[in-house]
């Protein structure tokens, strides 16, 4: 199966990797290699973060993990079903209170997030796609994976080879064949005022 092809419309020359970047919904059911897996969460760990905390951790199932992984596919919203088909399904999650003094941390989901942008930046070298999500049981994710309280769950993502687009349902092909958009510069990026837009 061919890398799919859907690369960003960027408005200025960013870098290829991202604009390679994006989140399909058609997987394969191939097995992902220990030593990509490997690679891909190399990259989280070189992310930014707040006093270095690395406050990421992620817990994540392959097929042959069974009842382990179909706790993690238990936890998606019926809507998000074809997740189920990706070889590794993981959940973020931030650590929120500082292991050097255990005062909260309250920018320990903006450094997970900086460690799945990385993650996430790496699949289309190894030939992956990635999707993250936010439909799945955000509320019962450490309850059921048994992580501890002082851990919130970050986003679910979806992560393998990519998959026959015709496999999916009419309803989800729309949606993966639909034009990758994003909101103009000018209305997220302020000098020197804050301006209200409305964006629709």
């Amino acid at each position: 199966m061919n890398m799919p092809q859907k690369p960003a419309p960027a408005a200025q020359p960013i870098l290829q990797p991202m604009i390679d970047r994006w989140s399909p919904l058609a997987f394969s059911d191939r097995a992902v290699e220990a030593e990509k897996i490997a690679t891909f969460f190399e990259a989280a760990r070189w992310a930014p973060s707040n006093y270095n905390e690395q406050p990421w951790r992620y817990v994540y199932a392959l097929k042959e993990d069974g009842a382990f992984r179909e706790k993690l596919e238990g936890l998606l919203v019926p809507g998000n079903a074809w997740a189920k088909n990706a070889g590794v399904l993981a959940i973020s999650f931030g650590k929120k209170t500082f292991v050097k003094n255990g005062k909260e941390n309250n920018w320990n989901l903006h450094d997970v997030g900086a460690a799945s942008s990385y993650l996430v930046l790496q699949l289309s070298s190894l030939g992956l796609v990635g999707h993250q999500m936010s439909g799945y049981d955000k509320a019962n994710a450490n309850a059921v994976l048994e992580v501890p309280e002082d851990f919130e769950p970050g986003s679910m993502i979806a992560i393998g080879y990519p998959g026959d687009h015709a496999s999916l349902s009419e309803d989800l092909q729309k949606r993966e064949e639909g034009p990758r958009t994003r909101n103009l510069v000018q209305e997220f990026a302020f000098r020197a005022a804050w301006k209200k837009i409305d964006i629709i």
